[in-house]
């Protein structure tokens, strides 16, 4: 600029913006976050529902018993997007958070402490211990409820749902005694998992598979009469414990066997040359080699029918010190369960320590032993093993299996021994192996005709449930319907009772001296029924455990003396399969109808909180209690490791949020393919964090561009120029797919989708274009308020499409815009978007405009790069177009303005030689050429009349603006 040249610097309109370009999240959400409690956002928004239609997504209760994780982060930022969204496209949406606050976590959490003080728990008042599990969880509940609020979770906080409060405790007896009036509850004797730490049954959601190192061993039985040609039957087992409780053993009808005689075998060998043993042909090279027999002859076939009725001894028969505890009869049996997979054919069968053992001795009357106390020890009385542990307080292996072994060996029925890795059953608390154990439990029969007259979907829990799940409910991803229908049409009858402490009671009496199978061996009286519902409302559930409380209960209904009263607690997952009646049914944020529009959790719950909700309440009220079920995957290091503190890999929420804001969280859940397990590390949270710094200096350009912006500037489309057209057509579009987006649940494809028109068509594109316009345009052109009023447009969606997403940042950006002490973001519904906005032939246009546009731009940048030219205004290029609708779509619009040139000069000659081509886009070439004239110093522009107007060093263009 010379001397004699104004400075016009100041009269160009650039954007004026307080909102920083470091977001501070760390520091700075803490502050929404009062805002929004001070405000009482979601109170609002339930004050304000009026008609619109309810959207309740009922929360899966967290596990009161520490800090979050990141798993549980994901599951409630998903949960969170989908409120925030629902809400703001029009619908009431509710959510309730909740608790799980009974069960054994807390329990052994509480005992723990007991035992590091050296007290015995069972010296304690059941209601002090109760309590002192009640003061455990309500702790959880506060630091978990702060950590979830933190993540900007919304929902209402203020009065959650918690499986402990007096009414829950009530609703959840009342949903029991239920299944006590319909007929499905009952008594039963069957082996169920059971933990000799805990002491006490465990559902298979309890459950979690391990590596371990189990005994095994290869088992003589031989014939009582000497059949099979002086052959023993071999069988194969790895709880060798578990022999002392043998009562058959059963072969496969289909199987091919064969008698075998050993030949030669290795040093140390148990098995004798000469002697005979029944193998599955299929397997018995492998058993021989476990025997280190070297040598053997397959001496002939043994049928099925030949198998049939034959009875063997128990190996422990006649042995010394036995008094003759096993001097019994072991039936041979068909079992469908046996297979040609591992060990030798056959398969030891004891009804009191396996399913299908179970269902076989029930098929063929074999007694039940109960040979194993709660904690994992023999039965003192037992010969031989008296006392033994099969698993220690610990969880390390007790004496009884190899106690079992060397008693084989005594008595000669020991074939071969070793040791196998596999996966093995665990408590997932305690970390302990389990075992299967014969007990009384109290269970619901699932396939057992309900007398409550709700059949409209079944009249069984099993039926009424396969119905639900292939006729009621949307499942996401639709793989979730297959497991589930699986895992429910071959589960067994619930085990509900758990012999604990702290949980709902199973509110029921036994008379006494009378069977379990007989009809009034359970007091079923809606008059009881009632008592216990009014006791729990008023006290909770510890008043079951106060001195005389059956009495009060059925005084003047029964007489008490001829009652017992059951103190096992319920599962816990019936505790939380009966969230949806208190919270769905009862609260007046609930539904009318108590049916959730969704559950959301992860894939592990089809195995749990899915199914026992689902079965509780297709034994209660008739059909599932929700309409659609969600599903994510887990949480994993950037390695794609499972995450472990012995690792040293773990990601806390608490961490990610100290350190990025929880917004930079957020943005990571909404950038991963949640259906599927998702990453996340230091170097993952970098790139979200860069993704999230892109964004916001996009919404920063709109702040500014929009300093001032009045109503009075604002445009009708009809008169904006094409390219403002074009972009309310791109929003009309965005609209569309950003509500299908929510509505799926499809949170990755709609960050996504605004990310990239952020990005691609904002920043690199229209705003790139528009800049010229925006400051240097006068105030009243009719270009510039078309732009500054599509900005205002933009501005509205994008904040409202992203605010469900990134709740602090966009009201961050809104009260940036529209300082208010009592407005919010959150208060406003994504804006109604004109379908008339859309123009497909217009958008067909700008496409040609926008791949010439792409040819220029790339011979621009080799231009600069080479130092010929310093800025794309330097240039007025000669640009060939072989193609006529082409051609004509750039003459329709200024290009030179859309390429950021100077001047522009279009022609449909053929390509020269030397002009600049991109092979993906044919028929274009760009000749470069420098701009004539001298450089506006207002705009920059290079033109040939700078210079000629009143204003020294103006184009005609700045002049007019300038006066």
């Amino acid at each position: 600029m010379s001397d004699q040249t104004p400075d016009y610097r100041s009269t160009v309109f650039l954007p004026e913006t307080d909102f920083p370009m470091r977001a501070g999240l760390p520091a700075r959400e803490p502050e929404w976050l009062d805002r929004w409690d001070r405000l009482g956002i979601y109170d609002q928004l339930r004050a304000q529902g009026g008609d619109r239609a309810p959207f309740i997504l009922h929360d899966g209760p967290p596990y009161a018993n520490g800090n979050l994780h990141i798993g549980h982060a994901l599951n409630k930022v998903l949960k969170d997007f989908i409120v925030r969204s629902q809400q703001m496209m029009g619908r009431d949406a509710r959510y309730v958070p909740g608790w799980d606050c009974h069960g054994l976590p807390i329990e052994w959490k509480i005992e723990e402490q007991y035992r590091a003080k050296g007290q015995d728990k069972d010296a304690v008042d059941p209601i002090d211990f109760r309590q002192e599990c009640r003061r455990f969880a309500e702790h959880w509940v506060g630091v978990q409820r702060a950590e979830f609020q933190r993540l900007g979770v919304t929902g209402k906080w203020d009065d959650p749902y918690l499986t402990m409060n007096y009414h829950a405790e009530a609703v959840i007896a009342g949903e029991f005694m239920k299944l006590l009036m319909n007929g499905s509850l009952y008594q039963g004797s069957k082996p169920v998992m059971w933990s000799p730490v805990e002491k006490t049954a465990l559902a298979e959601a309890e459950v979690e598979y391990h590596d371990h190192t189990s005994h095994q061993v290869w088992v003589r039985f031989r014939p009582v009469d000497g059949g099979l040609d002086g052959g023993s039957v071999v069988i194969w087992t790895t709880t060798p414990w578990t022999i002392p409780q043998n009562r058959a053993v059963a072969y496969g009808p289909g199987i091919a066997y064969g008698l075998y005689e050993v030949g030669e075998t290795a040093e140390n060998a148990t098995a004798q040359p000469g002697e005979r043993l029944v193998l599955a042909d299929a397997l018995a090279e492998g058993v021989m080699a476990s025997a280190k027999v070297t040598a053997f002859t397959r001496l002939r076939d043994v049928s099925a029918d030949e198998l049939a009725g034959l009875i063997l001894a128990h190996p422990y028969r006649g042995i010394e010190g036995g008094a003759g505890e096993w001097d019994y009869d072991v039936p041979m049996l068909p079992g469908d369960h046996v297979t040609e997979d591992a060990g030798t054919g056959f398969v030891h069968t004891a009804p009191s320590h396996g399913d299908d053992d179970y269902l076989l001795g029930q098929a063929h009357g074999l007694p039940m032993t109960y040979n194993v106390e709660p904690d994992g020890s023999y039965r003192a009385d037992l010969p031989l093993f008296g006392g033994q542990l099969i698993v220690q307080p610990d969880g390390k292996e007790g004496p009884g299996n190899v106690s079992n072994i060397k008693a084989l060996h005594g008595a000669g029925a020991l074939l071969a021994k070793g040791r196998l890795k596999h996966s093995y059953p665990h408590s997932w608390r305690s970390k302990a192996p389990l075992i299967y154990r014969n007990t009384p439990q109290w269970f619901a029969a699932i396939d057992k005709p309900l007398a409550d007259g709700m059949d409209e979907y079944g009249d069984t829990i099993r039926a009424r449930a396969l119905t639900s799940i292939d006729k009621l409910v949307t499942w996401t991803p639709q793989t979730g319907r297959n497991r589930i229908f699986s895992m429910v049409e071959g589960r067994p009858d619930w085990n509900l009772s758990r012999q604990r402490l702290w949980g709902v009671p199973l509110t029921c009496f036994v008379r006494k001296g009378v069977k379990p199978t007989d009809d009034d061996f359970l007091l079923r009286d809606d008059r009881v029924n009632a008592r216990i519902i009014q006791a729990f409302e008023a006290g909770g559930a510890d008043v079951w455990y106060q001195d005389g409380f059956k009495a009060r209960m059925l005084d003047g209904i029964v007489n008490p003396d001829d009652y017992e009263q059951v103190m096992d607690v319920l599962d816990v997952w019936f505790d939380s399969g009966s969230t949806h009646a208190f919270v769905l049914r009862d609260r007046a944020d609930g539904t009318p109808d108590g049916i959730a529009d969704l559950y959301l959790e992860g894939t592990d719950q089809h195995r749990g909180w899915f199914q026992s909700s689902l079965l509780q309440a297709c034994a209660t009220r008739g059909r599932a209690p929700y309409r659609g079920v969600l599903t994510h995957g887990f949480t994993l290091d950037e390695k794609g490791m499972k995450m472990s503190k012995s690792l040293g890999n773990t990601v806390l929420p608490a961490d990610v949020v100290k350190e990025y804001g929880a917004d930079i969280l957020r943005l990571w859940v909404a950038q991963v393919d949640y259906t599927a397990d998702s990453r996340i590390g230091k170097e993952i949270l970098k790139g979200t964090a860069d993704a999230y710094r892109r964004l916001r200096n996009t919404l920063r350009f709109l702040l500014g561009a929009l300093a001032g912006f009045d109503e009075s500037e604002r445009v009708a489309p009809a008169e904006m120029p094409e390219l403002e057209q074009w972009v309310l057509h791109r929003l009309a579009g965005l609209d569309h797919a950003v509500r299908r987006g929510y509505d799926s649940y499809d949170f990755q494809g709609v960050f996504q989708t605004l990310f990239q028109f952020c990005t691609l068509d904002l920043s690199a594109f229209y705003f790139d274009i528009r800049k010229d316009a925006l400051y240097c345009d006068g105030p009243d052109s009719a270009r510039r308020r078309a732009v500054r009023t599509v900005l205002d447009i933009l501005f509205h969606r994008l904040v409202t499409w992203l605010a469900p997403i990134l709740p602090f940042t966009m009201e961050d950006v809104w009260l940036a815009r529209f300082p208010s002490q009592d407005d919010s973001v959150h208060l406003h519904d994504f804006p109604t978007t004109p379908a008339d906005w859309l123009n497909e032939p217009l958008a067909a246009k700008w496409e040609l405009v926008r791949r010439a546009r792409r040819v220029v731009t790339a011979a621009l940048e080799i231009k600069r790069s080479d130092k010929v030219i310093g800025a794309s205004l330097e240039a007025a290029p000669v640009v060939h177009i072989r193609d006529e609708a082409t051609l004509a779509a750039l003459k329709s619009v200024n290009f030179h303005d859309i390429c950021i040139t100077s001047g522009i000069h279009l022609t449909d000659d053929p390509l020269p030689a030397e002009a600049f081509r991109l092979p993906e886009i044919p028929g274009i070439g760009v000749v470069f050429e420098t701009a004539d004239g001298e450089k506006c110093q207002r705009c920059w522009k290079i033109l040939p009349d700078v210079g000629t107007h009143a204003h020294p060093g103006t184009c005609a263009r700045c002049n007019q603006v300038l006066g």
